[in-house]
């Protein structure tokens, strides 16, 4: 019998989450904006509580999250990259768009 349990979370490097959604700034706010938001957590759940931390934080009062993912290669592209960067050293990176 095996002590070590058999699943996808036992990775040797720390899993990076993309979690795409919108989030709206104010009440009333039908367009809200489009996001990305990476972070390190040890599994979905908590992927998503610390985004929506994060993201009320920044003054976001509701988001949509639509997407949840693990990164399964470093981005090359900005603003990936950086996000991606300082996911690995704890950050939760939101990346507006438009």
């Amino acid at each position: 019998m095996t002590a070590t349990p058999d699943n996808d979370n036992n990775l040797d490097e720390p899993m990076v989450f993309i979690i795409i959604g919108k989030a709206y700034e104010r009440d009333g706010d039908n367009d809200g904006v489009e996001i990305h938001v990476m972070l390190r957590a040890p599994d979905d759940d908590t992927a998503v509580r610390e985004a929506l931390n994060a993201l009320s934080e920044e003054g976001f009062l509701e988001a949509d999250l639509d997407q949840i993912g693990t990164l399964t290669d470093v981005p090359e592209d900005e603003p990936h990259a950086s996000a991606y960067q300082g996911a690995l050293t704890g950050e939760v990176a939101i990346i507006r768009f438009g």
